[in-house]
């Protein structure tokens, strides 16, 4: 019984995601969506994958960390800049499915950068704990931003000229959401893997006691490290959706630290250790500012009053460290008891 569970639960979750797929291509079609609404759909596509990633650090790994939007930063500035400089030496052309093409191209451009600048942050970074390891991150994340509003290829016009600060202008459109939707589901099940891995059971060793798996020949510097670029590396994934999401321009304050703080509430929400948690938490708090955008003067209040009440009620958060599953929600396909011939 238990390897057909095994076999059957992917085919579950699957089908589950196809379902999905298939009730946002009817929505899209049929005209529901608006372009408003398309916008909110595609940012709720990197958030998720913000979120579930940095809930790999925190979480999982019991580390926190402050400056995760700077690894969106290098991820979004990395994957802009190879595709104006593509574009530029006319290697590629914008137009009808060569978007998707220039996307795919420079999407992992962006993902390999920002697990370069895992690596590097994460080898000084995490050899401290608690309260010094969210220092040093936030001050890695103040420092990528800094830096890149003052490099002049990054949209700045440089110290010299005291014009820091510009937005990086002319990137390319990908806002294809059939795409980014199976790219988001791919990133989740990717990280879940993780977890479900011998990888993932042990950063949750070292997360419950450091000492005692080093004692038992476990190098927990590397699994650290290791653990820190994963995620680093998709949230430089995320950054990449996020420069091509439509606007067409990036600018360093969209990855300040309130924004990092923001993801942080996100995980915290959803449940520390629920990578399905923090879906759910990812999208409810995409969606409800803009679903309170009408009552613009009490709009952050509510959406406080919101977190508030969810930290009184479920301090472990919305799912806690629950994993949700079909499996679990359809036992009929798994508890059939086997019959007994006669004799």
């Amino acid at each position: 019984m238990l390897k057909n569970e095994k076999r059957k639960a992917p085919l579950l979750n699957f089908a589950a995601l196809a379902a999905l797929f298939a009730l946002l291509v009817l929505l899209m079609e049929s005209g529901v969506v608006s372009m408003y609404v398309r916008g909110i759909i595609v940012q709720c596509f990197y958030v998720i994958i913000m979120v579930t990633s940095l809930n790999l650090t925190m979480g999982f790994l019991g580390q926190l960390t402050l400056g995760h939007a700077g690894f969106m930063a290098v991820g979004a500035y990395t994957s802009a800049l190879v595709a104006k400089a593509l574009l530029q030496a006319n290697i590629l052309t914008v137009g009808p499915g060569s978007d998707i093409l220039l996307f795919l191209i420079c999407m992992p451009a962006g993902a390999l950068m920002a697990a370069l600048f895992g690596i590097l942050v994460g080898i000084p970074a995490l050899r401290l704990r608690g309260d010094y390891l969210a220092i040093i991150t936030l001050g890695f994340g103040e420092i990528i931003r800094v830096l890149i509003q003052n490099l002049k290829f990054a949209g700045s016009k440089g110290l010299a000229q005291g014009q820091a600060g510009q937005a990086l202008i002319g990137i390319p459109v990908m806002n294809n959401v059939y795409v980014l939707f199976w790219i988001a589901s791919l990133c989740v099940v990717v990280m879940f893997s993780f977890v479900r891995s011998k990888y993932g059971r042990t950063i949750m060793a070292i997360r419950e006691d450091d000492i005692a798996a080093s004692s038992v020949g476990l190098n927990n510097t590397y699994y650290k490290v290791f653990t820190f670029t994963i995620s680093a590396m998709f949230a430089g994934i995320a950054g990449a959706i996020f420069a091509f999401r439509g606007l067409g321009t990036l600018s360093q304050n969209d990855f300040s630290f309130l924004k990092s703080t923001d993801y942080v509430i996100m995980v915290v929400l959803g449940g520390m250790g629920s990578l399905t948690g923090s879906v759910v938490a990812a999208i409810v708090l995409s969606v409800l500012p803009e679903l309170l955008r009408a009552a613009e003067q009490y709009r952050m209040l509510v959406y406080s009053v919101v977190l508030i009440l969810v930290m009184i009620f479920r301090p472990a958060g919305l799912l806690g460290v629950y994993e949700f599953s079909i499996r679990k929600w359809l036992p009929r396909l798994f508890d059939k008891k086997e019959e007994v011939p006669k004799a």
